[in-house]
């Protein structure tokens, strides 16, 4: 889910090179991920998952088919996130899946689908065929797995640190800026059903989304409550809350919060 985006002056994300093997990767997807041709909109409630694709035609030994596996099938995704749905961070930094709450993940993935995050074209190549269902099995996966979360980034020092923790903490009641543990838990590993952890992210990319809040490239449903506390951050603050975060340890086996363990500080359409 690669953003790029320049916010008050502020490099958010490297540049991706054309000739990415993510190229390769996305061309490869058809028969990697077994598309469904379903574009249908957000269902109100869990969908079934796909069918199983046909048996494959006589004649095929067992030893050349390609496992009929979720594992199998994501494996256009490992590319990008990891085989665990860990992240990784080379010349681009991708977020890691792994833990998140499964509505969370299912919601993105049909926002990239319908175009609603337009932050990554690449995901919206991805997923722009996939069904209801299938996007629900992926989230699913994902949400399951529970890998290693990378070393903790240097915390950052004096005023940087300061301001950071309060934010994160504490908000900024001044300027109606509500603490990010308010939302997303005291642990920082999201709350249930819909709001993701914000453990394990790389500050560089925690950065570039704060900035595609900022600049609308990033929505979610309405009321988006991040959006609007996006626009109250200064490149500064953005620049220390994410040093913080990125500095915080947990263990990737810290469920996220109940849902409705804690009451909102604002009214999140996401969260519902």
């Amino acid at each position: 889910m690669h953003v790029r985006k320049i916010v008050s002056g502020f490099r958010f994300a490297p540049k991706l090179p054309i000739a990415s093997p993510l190229c390769v990767v996305g061309i490869g997807l058809l028969s990697v991920l077994g598309v469904s041709a379903s574009f249908a909109q957000t269902p109100a409630t869990t969908p079934a998952a796909s069918p199983a694709p046909a048996a494959a035609p006589q004649g095929r030994s067992k030893s050349a088919s390609v496992p009929d596996t979720i594992q199998q099938r994501v494996l256009a995704c490992a590319a990008c996130h990891g085989k665990q749905g860990e992240g990784i961070r080379k010349n681009e930094y991708y977020p890691r899946l792994a833990g998140k709450p499964v509505e969370y993940l299912y919601n993105q993935l049909i926002g990239f689908r319908e175009k609603t995050r337009s932050s990554s074209p690449i995901m919206t190549y991805m997923v722009g065929a996939l069904s209801d269902g299938y996007l629900h099995e992926i989230a699913s996966h994902y949400s399951a797995l529970k890998p290693e979360f990378p070393t903790a980034a240097p915390a950052p020092t004096g005023a940087k640190l300061a301001l950071g923790e309060r934010l994160v903490l504490k908000g900024d009641p001044a300027r109606d800026i509500p603490p990010c543990s308010a939302c997303h838990g005291g642990s920082l590993t999201g709350m249930l059903p819909g709001i993701p952890a914000l453990a394990g992210l790389y500050p560089d990319y925690i950065t570039a989304q704060m900035g595609a809040w900022k600049s609308g490239l990033r929505n979610s449903k309405a009321p988006d409550c991040m959006a609007r506390v996006a626009s109250r951050l200064s490149g500064e603050d953005i620049a220390a809350v994410s040093s913080y975060l990125a500095s915080r340890s947990v263990a990737p086996d810290v469920p996220p919060a109940p849902a409705q363990s804690a009451k909102l500080p604002l009214d999140c359409g996401s969260a519902r």
